[in-house]
């Protein structure tokens, strides 16, 4: 079995990029200008609060080698933006809650849905 604290088990990260109404097109550049500098993958914009994410949020997907390039661009160009991060290991519960990354103040998640 493998070990889930072992970092060869990221399978990729998620950086979710939180945005409100007056932000979203600030938020749809900083994602946007990310996708293009890293080739990272690109969601969609959610105008809705999707899965545990306590706001609107676009998810930017990125394998290990990307990350360690995107995280510290995001933390100095993500403009007052929340942005919250975290490994996928298979272990959606433990990646959102005891392995997450926050650049600008942590939320409350809605981890229930992981139950």
């Amino acid at each position: 079995m493998p070990d889930m604290n072992d970092p060869a088990t990221i399978r990729s990260f998620h950086a979710h990029v939180y945005f409100d109404e007056a932000s979203a097109g600030q938020a749809r550049a900083l994602c946007e200008a990310a996708a293009g500098r890293f080739g990272v993958g690109m969601g969609r914009m959610h105008h809705a609060c999707v899965g545990p994410h306590p706001r609107w949020s676009c998810q930017l997907t990125a394998n290990p080698d990307q990350f360690a390039a995107l995280l510290p661009w995001l933390a100095l160009n993500r403009g007052g933006l929340v942005v919250f991060a975290h490994p996928d290991t298979g272990h959606p519960l433990e990646d959102h809650r005891d392995h997450a990354i926050w650049l600008g103040v942590g939320l409350t998640l809605d981890l229930a849905i992981f139950g």
